[in-house]
């Protein structure tokens, strides 16, 4: 029988609008679109490239084609179980890693002919509805991206500039949505719990990774005295990282391409539950390849924040799949994890 077959092709993704947060700022997302092949069927997954973590296209590609030949010898029996056979030779780069796990799990729902949630034994009736994201500008600006995208149910807000709550409170003015802050490591432990009493009367949910990745005494003081539940991102990487997340933080978002893929995030989603924290899964600026599978795991998860191909520019997107509808995801009648390239 055929082994299966790898195919690499670099996307470039113009954003509706340059996307600012306290890292730096991004008008064009290059990403690398993986296609998986066996038995004349073709499953898709996206390597989204993040700068912050110095995984870059070429650097992902590179990773993928030094592989190639182990992954060529194989053939797919379970995804979960192709991870496990892959993760040596591909584990040091997971955003790679993450690309060719979603392109196996749409192959394998493909193959057995129904949506990947579906095979998992789950129920798509209930479900968290996403935020849309605002990056940091100038405060009108960040009104007006609000106001492009009115009546989503939460709002996502990136901040960690000079006059943060001054933002929030000019949001606040144009609408009722939940708020969810995201200062991406910005503030220090003092900032965050002096922020958060006026952010939580101003509608805030929760904050995401205030302080420093690495800043856990930071951390435990903010989990202790602060008026908002707080959630771990940029702490919460890899496996490894959720057990140490536990009486520090609320809660942990998973980001896919940092975790490497749809199998080892179950995994982390499975022990978080077990440490009794809250679960998220966010994403990278993505097409809707890399959304559609993070829609699979929507019935396991608390929060979720997958706009990112609603940030792309409506004619930059490469393909059609699960699709939100002010923040509800909508999934196709489609097998896999519901991706069909454009064009």
């Amino acid at each position: 029988m055929a082994a299966v077959e790898i195919g690499i092709t670099d996307i470039k993704l113009p954003l509706r609008h340059p996307f600012t947060i306290s890292l730096g700022t991004t008008t064009v997302q290059h990403n690398l679109l993986i296609q998986l092949r066996q038995d004349g069927v073709t499953g898709f997954g996206e390597c989204a490239s993040g700068r912050a973590y110095g995984d870059t296209p070429a650097s992902m590609r590179a990773a993928i084609e030094a592989a190639r030949p182990a992954i060529e010898a194989e053939r797919l029996d379970h995804p979960a179980s192709l991870w496990e056979r892959l993760e040596p030779v591909l584990g040091g780069d997971r955003f790679a890693l993450n690309g060719i796990d979603q392109a196996a799990h749409d192959l394998w729902g493909k193959l057995e002919g129904a949506p990947v949630w579906k095979l998992w034994g789950q129920d798509i009736a209930a479900i968290p509805h996403s935020d849309y994201t605002i990056g940091i500008d100038e405060i009108d600006v960040m009104v007006a991206k609000m106001k492009e995208f009115d009546g989503w149910p939460i709002y996502k807000i990136k901040l960690g500039t000079e006059r943060d709550l001054e933002i929030v409170r000019a949001l606040r003015e144009h609408t009722d949505a939940v708020f969810r802050i995201d200062a991406n490591t910005a503030w220090s432990a003092e900032q965050a719990i002096a922020f958060a009493p006026e952010l939580k009367e101003l509608g805030v949910e929760f904050l995401e990774q205030p302080l420093m990745r690495d800043d856990w005494d930071g951390m435990a003081k903010v989990q202790r005295e602060c008026a908002l539940p707080v959630i771990a991102d940029e702490s919460c990487l890899v496996e490894a990282d959720v057990d140490r997340c536990s009486g520090v933080f609320d809660g942990i978002n998973i980001k896919l391409c940092k975790a490497g893929g749809l199998t080892p995030a179950r995994r982390m989603i499975a022990r978080a539950r077990e440490l009794d924290l809250k679960v998220m899964v966010g994403c990278m600026t993505e097409s809707t390849v890399g959304i559609s599978a993070i829609a699979q795991l929507l019935p396991e998860l608390d929060y979720v924040d997958m706009d990112g191909a609603v940030l792309i520019a409506e004619e930059g997107d490469i393909a059609d799949g699960v699709k939100l509808d002010h923040g509800r995801a909508v999934f196709p009648d489609t097998a896999g994890t519901g991706v069909t390239l454009r064009g």
